[in-house]
């Protein structure tokens, strides 16, 4: 899964006769699913049979079999309107009654929804029967705070209990809400909230992270003081860490007093299908911020049919841990929506994978018992530098199906997860979509796809995914290009929260009837995708348009080597060079502290990476760094380390999630080019 900030393929191409983009790095691993796994999952391969020969009436059927519908539908898609699509567009719904309401109503109000666990080790155990109560509360006290049908909501949590219930309360009363994750400046919060004209802000006095209480209401006490803001009427307080906090009579309220006295009977509001849901913002935008519009009917029934198949989910059985921050689509789509539609068991974590030890994850896996495990590869990379012995000291024997979301994974983060983390054992599902998308869009099937280390793989049953040249060509197997999407999908985005225009323009306008996704991919030998990176990140050397990602991929299946970031910067002779930010494993991050021992690694990756890919390939700089430059949600902001790579000055950090991690970069270049060959 990516965010979206799409450039022009035919603008990167340098207007040479080179491909569109070379396919470089090949892997001939598969893993087969078990016969045991095969024999027991949801998923078979009838699904592509069914989706392939009446495609909307598999879509209607998965709408009716893992929905609940005050009114049905009888309609199943409305594209007249291209590129707005409405899904079941005459059907009503509640989202929260759908996630919540029913399964209480089908006797299964005793079982667990979540076991929460506080960073500091605090616990929580709620029950679907528990949530319906609080949710309906919830609702109850934000009716009384003003919020109506329609009114926008914006949450500013920490990953807590009452941060679902939020949402879910939202969804409950029909007011569309706007998480903003509680790692974003002040600046940011005011220009979302200003963007959907908030009527209500819902927030927490802190939460814990690294150990420590972070605080979040001074946040938004200095985005309400700002221009544009003034839509919003009341602050709605959680008290989480005890801080002292700022307080405005008349607007501030604390939860406890709001919702705590509240009655825990209310009425669903009853909306259609196309009745926004949520807007999100993407993350790294610059000027206007850009709202991602999603709503009801067809955004719950791709998700809950996702949930479903790709983590092949036992609600009965299965205890489900998505580690992702409900400031992000992910969290969104697969820890509140997805999972709580399926009627699924889930750990929600408050902290980080570090914090109070490095094991602290599979710690949680072990308590809880963890079955069904979905993290980043940025996770995945680090806890490979971490060592091997840290999740060898826990059983992780329950995990049974892993995980990979947010970016492309590398083949050997891959193995490493499948063999530390999974025993050996575990499908691994490498999963791509996109806050646009909604819901996952390509993946294996755990039960049906052998699966291969680093590929998202197939369009999942339901799905038109391909890629694509220059001139909207489909490329054959064994080539690259862009990833675009075909036809409209039921979790799809419905537009730019007040900008129609905008939307047609970012995804549209690139190639006619296709949804550009803004990502380079490739199809293998056996027409599998691999995703390549955003557009953005392909490098043009001497006329070979090469993806980072392949050379990340090459450089960390070197055995010194735990994490990777590829840039390109600006070159005479080849118009772009290769540089490389590489960390070491923790056995081997001594050998770079000499000049010798330095070259000697440059030497040493240099030569991998052409071995791996070829020598064009070849990083004309390699760099052995302490620390990538990391947001809060584990992406690696490559603009900044191209701005050292071109010795510009560094860029914008405010949103690192360590500001210092420049400076530690900085103090250490000291690695000279490498010999032409």
């Amino acid at each position: 899964m990516t965010d979206t900030h799409p450039a022009s393929p035919a603008s990167q191409s340098g207007g040479g006769p080179s491909p569109s983009l070379e396919n470089l790095l090949h892997e001939t691993r598969a893993f087969p699913p078990s016969e045991e796994f095969a024999a027991q999952a949801n998923a078979t391969a009838d699904l592509y049979t069914a989706a392939r020969e009446d495609r909307l009436g598999f879509w209607a059927e998965q709408a009716n079999t893992l929905l609940t519908w005050k009114t049905p539908f009888t309609e199943t898609l409305d594209w007249s309107g291209a590129p707005v699509a409405r899904w079941f567009a005459d059907g009503t719904l509640n989202a929260a009654y759908n996630a919540v309401d029913r399964h209480v109503e089908a006797g299964h109000g005793d079982r667990v929804a979540f076991h929460f666990e506080g960073e500091p080790g605090d616990t929580r155990t709620v029950t679907y029967a528990d949530l319906q109560r609080e949710v309906s509360k919830a609702a109850n006290a934000l009716t009384e705070l003003g919020v109506r049908t329609g009114d926008r909501v914006v949450v500013y949590m920490p990953m807590l209990i009452e941060s679902v219930v939020a949402m879910l309360a939202c969804a409950r009363i029909g007011a569309p809400h706007s998480v903003v994750f509680g790692g974003f400046s002040a600046d940011a919060l005011r220009s979302r909230i200003a963007d959907a004209e908030a009527k209500l802000v819902i927030t927490a006095d802190g939460g814990y992270r690294k150990g420590a209480p972070s605080a979040l209401k001074p946040a938004v006490d200095a985005a309400l003081a700002g221009e544009g803001a003034g839509t919003v009427e009341k602050v709605l307080v959680v008290r989480r860490t005890e801080q002292d906090v700022d307080w405005t009579d008349g607007r501030d309220v604390w939860w406890h007093d709001a919702v705590d006295g509240a009655s825990d009977q209310h009425e669903p509001v009853w909306v259609e299908a196309e009745h926004p849901l949520f807007i999100l913002y993407t993350s790294g935008t610059t000027g206007k911020p850009k709202g991602i519009l999603h709503t009801t009917g067809g955004y719950l029934t791709q998700t809950a049919y996702t949930h479903k198949n790709v983590f092949d989910l036992k609600p009965e059985s299965d205890v489900y841990w998505c580690s992702a921050d409900i400031g992000w689509v992910t969290g969104h789509s697969y820890i509140v929506y997805g999972p709580l539609t399926n009627g699924a068991t889930q750990v929600l974590y408050e902290g980080t994978p570090d914090t109070p030890h490095k094991g602290r994850w599979w710690e949680l896996v072990e308590k809880y018992k963890v079955s069904i495990f979905y993290t980043a590869p940025t996770a995945i990379r680090a806890c490979m530098k971490w060592g091997d012995d840290i999740p060898a000291g826990f059983d992780l024997s329950s995990l049974r199906l892993l995980g990979s979301v947010g970016e492309p994974i590398n083949p050997e983060a891959w193995m490493w997860y499948r063999e530390h983390i999974g025993g050996g054992q575990a499908p691994i599902v490498d999963t791509w979509w996109q806050t646009e998308t909604g819901a996952i869009m390509i993946s294996p099937l755990p039960g049906v796809t052998a699966t291969k280390p680093g590929s998202a793989q197939v369009p999942l049953p339901g799905i038109a995914a391909d890629v694509v040249d220059d001139e909207a060509n489909v490329v054959p197997n064994g080539s690259g290009g862009y990833l675009v999407l075909s036809e409209p999908w039921p979790s799809m985005l419905r537009g730019i929260w007040g900008d129609l225009e905008r939307y047609k323009e970012t995804y549209w306008s690139r190639y006619e009837g296709l949804y550009f996704a803004g990502d380079g991919a490739k199809k293998d030998d056996d027409g599998d995708i691999w995703l390549l990176g955003r557009v953005d990140d392909v490098m043009n050397v001497s006329g070979h348009r090469l993806s980072t990602t392949e050379i990340e991929s090459a450089l960390v299946s070197n055995d010194i080597v735990a994490e990777a970031a590829v840039v390109g910067a600006a070159d005479e002779t080849t118009g772009q060079a290769v540089v490389a930010f590489v960390i070491l494993r923790g056995e081997h991050a001594d050998r770079a502290a000499t000049d010798d021992g330095a070259a000697e690694v440059q030497t040493e990756l240099r030569n991998h990476v052409a071995k791996e890919i070829g020598p064009i390939a070849k990083p004309k700089r390699i760099l052995v760094v302490p620390e990538l430059p990391k947001t809060r949600s584990g992406k690696i902001m490559r603009r900044l380390l191209r701005d050292i790579a071109e010795d510009r000055q560094v860029g914008d950090a405010t949103t690192l999630a360590d500001s210092t991690v420049m400076d530690k970069i900085a103090a250490g270049l000291k690695a000279p080019a490498a010999q032409e060959d």
